[in-house]
């Protein structure tokens, strides 16, 4: 596994180390699993299903198949850091139908171990008139405890965070501590609050001051948060329906003091949330697999619809809102019933949190969050 520290920075001073036999690696990450059957498309929804990079965070790997696909017989293959090794083994057959197989990493340096869960989750296309999302259901990061995950549903699976990035500069910070965290006294229940937090020493050295808290479907990839952040939010997952509206409850409370990326405060400017959700395409005209990122998520040629709530200000109290998704295309529905098609919600306390720009403090409350989709003849 990565650890990251401030000590590293001082690596090129080290100008003996190059003289001495380099170290045994201490990562142990499953990086890319690929399956191979016979006639794909039996099996999976798309070609692209069969393979699959893993997020460092992640530590449940999960292949969504069709509803009749035999998963009786299976042999995945992994690809690890370098050095590690896996049991069981790349490429050991195994019955997914009795459930997920575990899997165990070592790394080279034998110090490291990771455990993963590999399932192959059959997969009915439910069309709904409407899919919802409360809070409730969340627990802490399994691996190490440090920060909290947001589970949605089997439809999307889990929520995603910069949390994992956070660690990365503030790795001592509590678990309230973070970005992005559960709060008592929702709309309903319990919600989810989204805090622009600073990150420290190591954001002043880094040029990325701020953390604004977010929440999205999708996932963080933690490998490149510090050398491409923009990157490091892939957003989107498979939505075999045609969504139509967006709604929730949301609460804004702007940070005092709004800064720009160097840390300065920028007078007269007030910070402001963002709430939005969007429909792609996630493949493209080869049938190559498409995800969006921080960068494109709503100019990308891949984009078919958005439901955006624009500029989310000061409220008092929570405040409901609904949305429509403005259609720029047609939706193919053959592609859509193979999950050719991923939607992406996307909550941040400062909208330009990705610049590093915002108010340490801005708290974005999110709850009772539900897709409208289209009524099914």
């Amino acid at each position: 596994m990565k650890r990251y520290d401030l000590i590293l920075l001082l690596a090129p001073l080290c100008l003996a180390s190059c003289f001495k036999d380099e170290a045994p690696n201490a990562e142990a990450d499953i990086e890319h699993v690929a399956v191979s059957v016979g006639d794909p498309l039996k099996t999976f929804f798309q070609l692209s299903d069969t393979a699959q990079t893993v997020p460092f965070s992640d530590s449940t790997i999960t292949f969504r198949v069709r509803s009749h696909a035999d998963i009786t017989a299976l042999a995945p293959t992994l690809r690890l850091t370098e050095g590690a090794t896996v049991s069981p083994a790349s490429g050991t057959v195994h019955d997914f139908s009795k459930g997920a197989v575990v899997y165990t990493t070592t790394s080279e340096d034998g110090l490291w171990h990771r455990t993963y869960k590999m399932q192959f989750v059959p997969t009915t296309i439910t069309l709904r008139d409407s899919l919802g999302f409360g809070f409730e259901d969340y627990s802490l990061e399994p691996s190490e405890q440090k920060y909290y995950v947001f589970h949605a549903d089997e439809t999307v699976g889990d929520w995603a965070t910069g949390n994992p990035g956070f660690k990365l500069s503030m790795g001592t910070a509590k678990p309230d501590e973070y970005p992005t965290y559960p709060m008592a006294n929702g709309h309903t229940g319990s919600c989810a609050a989204l805090t622009t937090r600073s990150t420290g020493p190591f954001g002043v050295m880094a040029n990325k001051r701020i953390a604004a808290g977010n929440l999205f479907l999708g996932t963080f990839d933690q490998k490149v948060a510090l050398t491409n952040t923009l990157h490091a939010t892939r957003f989107g997952v498979p939505f075999p329906v045609r969504p139509v509206a967006f709604k929730g409850w949301y609460s804004y409370q702007p940070g005092k003091t709004y800064q720009d990326v160097f840390g300065n405060a920028v007078a007269g400017k007030a910070d402001h949330g963002s709430i939005y959700a969007v429909l792609y395409r996630n493949h493209d005209a080869q049938g190559n697999e498409i995800v969006l990122y921080g960068d494109n998520v709503k100019t990308s040629q891949q984009v078919v619809a958005i439901a955006d709530l624009g500029d989310v200000g000061q409220t008092n109290g929570w405040r409901p809102f609904e949305v429509p998704f403005l259609y720029r295309q047609e939706v193919d529905q053959e592609t859509l019933q193979n999950r050719g098609y991923s939607l992406a919600i996307v909550f941040s306390s400062s909208n330009e949190g990705d610049k590093f720009e915002g108010a340490v403090g801005s708290t974005l409350l999110i709850d009772d969050v539900s897709i409208i989709s289209q009524k099914q003849e």
